[in-house]
This record gives structure tokens, sequence and C-alpha cells, in this order.
């Protein structure tokens, strides 16, 4: 009887601390008038969801690693979804294996999705079908946070042909997610990207470690597509590709307080690729350290831009480099397949771009380069504050501006290259 309470006690507590993790998620204000969540019926079981848990552990899943626990995971969140109020999914300690899953709203409530343990992606690739992972789809008032881990097992696919990358699944996927949180877990190892943010609004990024090998090809910590309003903060990024990349569509974005290293810097971009692609505008990336990462702070676009749009008012604020090569760029002649005909004639504006107070160390001569098209010249570029030097010894710290109008001002003679 004394194991028995022992063990009563232990669920008790974990599903206090789940309340309390709960309670304190960052969830939208209830509307005036908005009815209270209904109290669980008496006698109701934590596998039915009172006090509006869903323990995957209670409707079977298995934490040894190797068992599917899809369907389980699944169930979970369908009742989760469905439920009056605030409900949370919640995987407690353990390692938990799962193939493709689809956590799809509109919700009846708000859902937290609670991960204390392990989630490990499946390694059987056809499962994936060419898609993703975890899919978040139209759900409004979201949370995942927890301790835990969401582990894409990418290790099995990094060595693999290049050319099958585009067919390896992103790890967490927000599409049309409006009014969502994102906190305090790991993703570690994904297949593809980390997070892809799509045609969402509103959405927090906050306080999470990313975390893939510097030569794992397509690791992006979180991309950000067509959405507005999303703000990635207080997160530690070192993956093989961009720590963070924003794309086509995207607007109002800030990001703070992130270290990025290793990888390839923080990036707008790559733009212009796709015929379905619109402007990017108001972005701003502050207050962040980037340590021995293949670039800085970059705007990429497309040589054989196939269509025209702008990226405007971006800003680049606030920057330390540690030994990062290529610590300013723009680069409108990008062409990473090397397939492009159209040299040096992109037909993406990037215009009104603000690099301040960016200082520390360069491990390429060149810690700027602004390398625009002479068909569509960047303007508007600022230079203020910048000191960053060349850390070698075997040449000088230089700036290098094609095409690009702005001014320079406080800034290290060697770098004020602008026209």
């Amino acid at each position: 009887m004394i194991m028995a309470f022992g063990k009563n006690a232990t669920r008790v507590l974990l599903v206090l601390m789940v309340m309390c993790a709960r309670s304190t998620a960052k969830r939208p204000a209830a509307k005036e008038g908005a009815a209270p969540a209904p109290a669980p019926e008496a006698g109701a079981s934590e596998a039915s969801g009172a006090r509006g848990i869903f323990d995957i552990t209670n409707v079977g899943a298995t934490s040894d690693g190797k068992t599917d626990c899809s369907k389980e995971l699944q169930e979970a969140w369908k009742s989760a979804c469905g439920a009056a109020g605030q409900a949370t999914v919640l995987i407690p300690k353990g390692e938990f294996l799962a193939g493709p899953l689809n956590f799809s709203g509109p919700c009846k409530g708000d859902v937290t999705i609670h991960i204390d343990g392990t989630l490990l992606g499946t390694n059987d690739l056809p499962k994936y079908n060419g898609g993703s992972w975890i899919n978040i789809l139209k759900v409004n008032n979201l949370v995942i946070t927890g301790s835990g881990t969401i582990d894409g097992q990418g290790a099995n696919v990094y060595t693999k042909d290049p050319a099958e990358a585009k067919a390896f699944p992103n790890s967490l996927v927000l599409d049309f997610v409006k009014n969502g949180t994102v906190s305090g877990i790991t993703l570690l190892n994904s297949k593809f990207f980390h997070i892809n943010i799509y045609m969402s609004d509103d959405v927090k990024i906050e306080n999470l470690t990313i975390t893939a090998p510097g030569d794992s090809p397509n690791t992006d910590g979180i991309h950000i597509g067509d959405s507005t309003n999303i703000n990635v903060t207080d997160t530690t990024i070192g993956t093989g590709d961009d720590c963070i990349s924003i794309g086509g569509g995207s607007s109002h974005i800030i990001v703070t307080g992130v270290t990025c290293g290793p990888g390839q810097g923080i990036s707008v971009g790559c733009l212009g690729r796709y015929k379905d692609e619109k402007d990017v505008s108001d972005v701003t990336v502050k207050d962040c350290v980037l340590r021995s990462s293949t670039n800085g702070v970059r705007v990429k676009t497309y040589e054989n831009a196939v269509k025209s749009i702008t990226a405007s008012k971006l800003t680049f604020e606030n920057i330390k480099m540690e030994d990062v090569a290529n610590p300013i760029i723009i680069d409108q002649n990008y062409c990473p397949e090397k397939v492009c005909t159209a040299k040096s004639k992109s037909a993406v504006t990037v215009k009104d771009v603000i690099f301040r107070n960016i200082t520390g160390t360069s491990s390429t001569p060149a810690a700027v380069s602004l390398l625009c098209s002479d068909k569509q010249p960047c303007s508007g570029v600022e230079l203020i504050d910048v000191n960053v030097e060349y850390s070698g010894e075997s040449n000088k710290t230089i700036g290098v501006c094609n095409n690009a109008k702005g001014t320079a001002k406080d800034t290290l003679q060697a770098l004020a290259c602008l026209a």
C-alpha cells in the first residue's frame, strides 16, 4: 500500500505541475462575457481528460523509444482539441517514437502541448510521404511548452544524396496558426527545417534550444514565410544552415536575444525564387550574438529571380560577431546550385537597410560585402557604428560595395565603401 500511495502521490504532483505550467503559459485575455470552462464530471479519469489534461500514457503510449505512439498522440490531440475551455496534451518523461502527426483545428477551446519527455521522429522515411513530421494546422491560441525535446533523429539522413533532401520532413510546422507560443523546449537533429512557420500571425518563439551538427544540410533552425507579427526571443540556435531565415511575404518580424552558431547566420531570403512570392518588410534583428557562423546578418536574393518583389525596412542592430565569416552581407547574386544564367540581373529590390552598432571580429577580410545588382542597385543602405575587424594576420579588413547606395557614419574607415 505504501508503494501504491507513492505512485498516486507522484501522479498528483505531476498533474499539479502541469496545471501550474498551463496557468503561467502565455494566453490571450479571455473575451468579456465568455463562459468559464466546465468542470470535469465527478469520477472522470485522467485518460478521459479530467482537469483538461490528456496524458498520452493513459491512452496506451509506451515510453520505450521503440514502440510507435502516433495513434495515441493523435487520440490525445483529438480529445484535447474537442474539449471546451483549456486543454493539455501531456507528453510525460520518457521516450516516445512517432511517425507523421497531424494536429488540425479549429479547436473548441485553447490547447497546450506540454512536452516533458522526448518525441523521436521515426526513421522509416516512406511514412512521411514527402510531408513533415509534426504538423499543426489552423489552430488558434496554441501553446507548446515544457522541458522536453523534439528529436528528429536526422543523423540517419545527413549522409544521403543531397538531391533527396527536399523530401525529408521538417520537424515542427505551424501552418495558419494565430496567436501561438512555443517556449522552453529543445529541438534536436531535424531531418530538414527544425521549425517552419507559414501563413501564421502573432506567434512567439522564446527560450528554445535548437541544435544540429554544423555540417548537417538544410537544417535551418527557424524558417518564417508568408507570416506577420512573429517574435523570436532568447533562443540559442546551432545548425548546418541558417539559424533563422525569413522568406517572402513576411512582415513585422522581430528577432532579439538570439545566439547563433554554428550555422549560416540570420538571413532575409532567399527571395525571388518562386512566382508566388510577396514583399518582405519591417524586419528587425537586434541584441544578437553570432559565433563562428559562415555568415552573419544577410540579405540574399536569387540571381535568376522569377518575381519582382521588394525587401525593405530591414534593421540589424546591436549585433556582436565572434570570428564570423561575411559578418554583413547583401548578396543579390545568390545561386547556391550554380545554375543561374542572368548574372547580376536580380529583379528583387533591396532598399532601406540599416546596419547599426555591429561589432566584433570577422574570419574573412571582407567584413562588409554589399554585392548588389547592376539592374536593381541597393538603395538607402546605412552603415552606422559598424566596427568589425578581420581577426587574421594574412590580410587587412576591407569592405566591398558593388552597386550599393547609401551612407556610412561612425564606421571603421575600411568598411565605409558606400557610394
